[in-house]
């Protein structure tokens, strides 16, 4: 029996807004801490992108986890059966109970027990060895496209926040929503803040983090590859589907959301200022590059 959301599933309605208010509240922080880009100006526009199969190929938290059994973390047979489930939950599509139960102990058993200092200093070492090259050219020049328009940039991802962190400073932007884990004095206890951020909590967290940091989520523009991030598309002004899947490409298409595949040279699209920036986001920039400085001074 699938899940449902909302009223009729009050308790995962609670948990995805605790996991996005957790996000927000952290990639805030690693922000003030000196993680985000320093040189934005546009105060109130910015851009969020989902990582898995949108900026990455495949799923960062495999990645990842290929570069944990090379380290003995587990084994080979368990990273094989985490890999089977994430073949059949990208296939499949649905939320169950179980799997996110499944989903939930997949993602504890890879810190639980760990420092916080230790998972990243072994995700500096893993993207550099299985996720540098791995990087979408043309989903990189979308995000730079907002960063030279002076706009921040997020990912928004259901990977621990501390590896997203890695992956949105290695690509120069400005921070990161993830899944938060909770730790005491350092290290993981093995349980999650909330739930993973993952469908409705990815709206969550980009609502609070906008909520935080004074944006306009009018001018804000998002962009996934999966139906599962309809939530999060959905809260922003201009929505934009990456190498869809089947259900977010027709989705796509009767709500006239832009299209981009670079999964094939033939299907790949010249990358278009104006259309993904959205209507007046230049002028805005120069208004809201006027607060800033005022604010700075």
């Amino acid at each position: 029996m699938s899940v449902r959301r909302g009223a009729e599933n009050p308790e995962l309605e609670r948990l995805a807004a605790l996991a996005g208010e957790a996000s927000a509240e952290a990639a805030s922080a690693a922000m003030e801490r000196g993680a985000g880009a320093p040189t934005e100006i546009d105060l109130t526009a910015a851009a969020f992108f989902d990582v898995d199969n949108t900026i990455m190929m495949g799923a960062s938290i495999f990645h990842f986890a290929r570069g944990l059994a090379a380290r003995k973390f587990f084994s080979n047979s368990d990273l094989a059966k985490f890999a089977l489930q994430q073949v059949m939950f990208r296939v499949g599509g649905r939320e169950t109970a179980d799997g996110i139960r499944s989903s939930r102990e997949q993602a504890l058993s890879f810190v639980a027990g760990h420092t916080v200092a230790e998972l990243t200093t072994l995700g500096e070492e893993i993207y550099d060895e299985l996720m540098a090259d791995k990087i979408w050219p043309g989903t990189r020049a979308l995000a730079q496209m907002h960063l030279d328009a002076g706009q921040r940039v997020w990912l928004v991802t259901a990977t621990p926040v501390e590896l997203a962190t890695i992956i949105a400073r290695r690509l120069g932007l400005t921070g990161a929503l993830g899944t938060v884990a909770e730790s005491v004095d350092g290290v993981f206890t093995g349980k999650l803040v909330g739930e993973m951020l993952h469908g409705p909590a990815k709206a969550h967290a980009v609502r609070s983090l906008a909520a935080k940091e004074g944006l306009d989520l009018r001018r804000c523009t998002a962009y996934s590859d999966s139906s599962n991030d309809v939530p999060m598309l959905s809260v922003v002004g201009t929505a934009v589907a990456v190498n869809p899947d089947s259900g977010l490409r027709e989705l796509a298409r009767k709500r006239g959301w832009e299209i981009r595949d670079f999964r094939t040279g033939r299907k790949a699209a010249k990358i278009g200022v104006p259309s993904v920036l959205g209507a007046g986001a230049v002028a805005g920039a120069v208004a809201a590059g006027l607060a800033y400085r005022k604010r700075a001074v």
